[in-house]
């Protein structure tokens, strides 16, 4: 496990991962992005609120990133069924 040296908000930050750097350093420029959206729509929003309203947002991405692809899964399962069944 390495650190790798990550910036956010203009603060430095080490975060220990496997992972590669490069892609650690996505996820921060992501992250970096959502904060910076939030100030600049309320400017003087507290540190933690910001922080808490990005991980909201994020929170919500991947949740309906998840439900796309649960929906996904449903609809090539339904077409794999009905493929096998011309195919019988």
């Amino acid at each position: 496990m390495r650190s790798v040296e990550v910036q956010i908000l203009g603060q430095s930050y080490y975060i220990k991962t496997d992972e590669d750097e490069e892609y650690v350093k996505s996820l921060a420029g992501y992250i970096d992005e959502k904060l910076k959206e939030i100030y600049s729509v309320a400017p003087n929003v507290n540190q933690t609120k910001a922080t808490v309203m990005a991980a909201f947002g994020i929170a919500d991405e991947l949740f309906k990133l998840r439900m796309e692809r649960e929906n996904l899964d449903r609809l090539i399962d339904e077409k794999t069924k009905i493929l096998s069944g011309l195919l019988e």
